[in-house]
């Protein structure tokens, strides 16, 4: 008996019957239709609505002023985030600026991820994990094979470099377009002597919101923090959900809460004039 997707027709009455059925990992198209929304956040201003599963990636250029909140809502996801000036993606985050500049490497409400041409690329609005991680980057495809038995990225246990360029490449970029990455949701401490202590997740529900400063290309990995300890790979869904807004402002209390923060905004600020933006 022959399969029912054996013509065209019948390929496309299967095809047309999974609609609605994936829902586990899925963008809301259009966004506006995504539900539980924040308080005072109105469904036409949603420009992102998706859950990421385990092991998969997001990306999405972002208008300056987007407020992009992160969830983890089972305590078992690793976000690791990547920004790109849209438009000008030689400017993009710069860990190492961003930690020293602001003299804490320790992400928390009020970090600024910062380009290495010191301007904002994004702003940290609220935080209620505090388990997070700006040292140790994502994982290889070398390191996984050699933990998991696999690092593809379409695999069992993908590296979260390697999920980066899947999200990359939709943009025009390439491996050494991806700098070192920013981990949320999964902690790392540094101890007295100088070695990483693994804190894990906070637990189920954390969050943490992020306000752009500058048109970004934003790229989310949810793969296991290469620190990870438990022996087998273990991610789980991260939902993302962004809206409409505006940039910073200088009678904001984040922009003059410190001499480097007020610099950084200043050399955004200016750079969003000349752009018209």
């Amino acid at each position: 008996m022959s399969s029912t997707t054996s013509t065209t027709a019948g390929a496309r009455d299967h095809a047309r019957a999974q609609e609605g059925t994936v829902v586990d990992a899925m963008p809301t198209v259009p966004a506006a239709g995504a539900g539980a929304l924040p308080e005072g956040v109105v469904a036409d201003q949603v420009v992102w609505a998706e859950t990421i599963a385990g092991g998969g990636y997001g990306h999405r250029v972002l208008a300056a002023g987007t407020t992009v909140r992160l969830t983890d809502p089972t305590g078992d996801a690793c976000a690791g985030t990547l920004l790109h000036h849209a438009g000008m993606p030689w400017e993009r985050l710069n860990v190492a600026d961003t930690v020293k500049v602001q003299w804490q490497v320790y992400t928390a409400a009020g970090q600024l991820l910062l380009s290495d041409q010191g301007r904002v690329l994004a702003t940290v609005l609220t935080d209620t994990s505090g388990h997070h991680d700006a040292v140790y980057g994502a994982s290889t495809r070398s390191r996984n094979q050699e933990r998991y038995g696999d690092g593809s990225p379409q695999g069992r246990s993908p590296a979260g470099r390697e999920l980066f360029l899947l999200g990359a490449s939709k943009h025009g970029l390439g491996r050494r377009d991806l700098p070192p990455s920013v981990s949320f949701f999964q902690g790392v401490r540094i101890d007295e002597a100088g070695h990483p202590v693994w804190r894990g997740s906070a637990g189920p529900g954390a969050s943490l919101t992020l306000r752009t400063e500058l048109p970004v290309v934003l790229l989310l990995a949810n793969a296991a923090h290469p620190l990870d300890p438990r022996p087998e790979y273990t991610v789980g869904p991260l939902e993302v959900l962004a809206w409409r807004g505006r940039p910073t402002t200088p009678d904001d209390p984040l922009w003059c809460a410190t001499p480097e923060r007020r610099r950084a905004f200043e050399n955004t600020a200016d750079l969003r004039k000349g752009l018209g933006l």
